[in-house]
Order: C-alpha cells, then sequence, then structure tokens
C-alpha cells in the first residue's frame, strides 16, 4: 500500500475539549519552543541532506501547536524514528505590541497552526507524523508532501533570529487613533499612511483649528 492511500485509514483523533491539553497561550514561557536550540537546527538544514531529510511543514489545531509538538516527539521516541525524524520545530517570534497605553513583549508563532518537521520522507515516517494526536495532514500538492526550499528556511531563520521585536499594527489608514507618547500625548487623529518599513505612521491631527499631519512611531499611537 503506498503511504498517502493511508488518508482513509482510521486516525487517532484530537480532542481539545480534553483536561490535559491546554491552550498555547501568547506569553513567553519556559515551556514554549526552546528558540536558541531549534534555531541552530534550522541553520544546520537548511539544503536538503545527502541522506534525503529536508523540512516539511505539518498543518495542525490552531493553539495547540506546542502540545502537538510535545506528542509527536513522544512517538518518535516510543516508536524508534530518530533515525527518520530528527527535529520539530514550531517558529515563534517576538513582537511588541501596545495596549491601554503600556507595552509588552510577547512571542507569537510566525505560523499559526502549522509546525516545522525535519525528516527523512517514508512510509513509515509519514505514517507516524501523520497519525500524531492533533496533526491534519502534511502541506503540499494533494497527497504528496513537499519539503522547503532553502530559501523559504532562509526566510523563517531571518524572522526567528531578527534582534528587533516586530511591532504589532492594530490600526489601519482612515481609523481614529490616540496618540499614546510624544508632544501630541493624549490627541486624537486619524490615520493618513502606514510605513511598515520604518515603522511609522502619518496621523492627521486637529491642532489650532487646523488638521495638522504628524509622523510617529508604531509604538506611539493605539486604537482610539
Amino acid at each position: 500500500m503506498d503511504m498517502f492511500d493511508q488518508e482513509d485509514q482510521p486516525q487517532e483523533i484530537f480532542e481539545p475539549e480534553r483536561s490535559d491539553i491546554e491552550p498555547a497561550s501568547d506569553s513567553v514561557s519556559p515551556e514554549v519552543l526552546e528558540s536558541d536550540v531549534a534555531l541552530e537546527v534550522l541553520l544546520d538544514e537548511t539544503n536538503q541532506a545527502e541522506d534525503g531529510r529536508a523540512w516539511y511543514v505539518v498543518h495542525c489545531y490552531s493553539g495547540y501547536e506546542n502540545k502537538v509538538r510535545h506528542n509527536l516527539e513522544q512517538r518518535i521516541e516510543t516508536m524508534g524514528m530518530k533515525d527518520k525524524i530528527f527535529d520539530v520545530v514550531v517558529p515563534t517570534e517576538e513582537e511588541i505590541e501596545v495596549k491601554e497605553g503600556k507595552r509588552r513583549t510577547v512571542e507569537r508563532r510566525v505560523f499559526p497552526g502549522y509546525i516545522l518537521v525535519n525528516m527523512i520522507l517514508s512510509e513509515e515516517s509519514w505514517y507516524v507524523v501523520r497519525n500524531t494526536p492533533g496533526v491534519t495532514g502534511f502541506v503540499g500538492m494533494g497527497n504528496n508532501p513537499t519539503p522547503l526550499r532553502p530559501e523559504e528556511v532562509a526566510q523563517i531563520i531571518k524572522r526567528m533570529e531578527a534582534e528587533a521585536p516586530r511591532i504589532k499594527v492594530t490600526f489601519k489608514s482612515g481609523e481614529r487613533v490616540r496618540i499614546v507618547d510624544g508632544p501630541f500625548n493624549d490627541f486624537r487623529g486619524t490615520v493618513s499612511e502606514i510605513d511598515m518599513e520604518r515603522a511609522k505612521v502619518r496621523v492627521m491631527v486637529n491642532f489650532f483649528g487646523r488638521e495638522t499631519p504628524v509622523e510617529l512611531d508604531f509604538l506611539q499611537v493605539e486604537k482610539a
């Protein structure tokens, strides 16, 4: 039987309602991905190795990425698949968000609902991953898992190792915002332009009866 014909076979059922499964938090936690180790693994595996190992994207229940990673790592151990499945990674990045005038840094998943698996694809390794509780399938054309290209892995690495945390933008052009820092603190205005590359926003503020454009950092503004 071809490994990809097993889609219709009985699958282990993943039940989010179970008390032993906790939704993944957005806050930084010791239980979340060991980022430094995972990053080193990605850096070492940007190209498909001679033995056929490559990085594959696996879809799972959003919010349960770390639980699924744990489930898969246990299966790799108990089913003796360390020579076929090498690493399981949940890519994350740091993000700064402003809420009620306060800044906080949180750890966000780069691809909610997905994990990365470094493996040699075979009937056995496919079966172990595909039947892990919480896994809904591989990413690829039809039933054929497609390995990530080196440039795609490089992009993920770039996001994971970024020195400056990504800033979460909660507003868009035309929306009313409140300035929370600087000489125009507590002024309200309308967003006229957003510059993602420079992390700047231009806000039209009513100043002495006239609409005046004010350029601000993302962190100086929050949705009104």
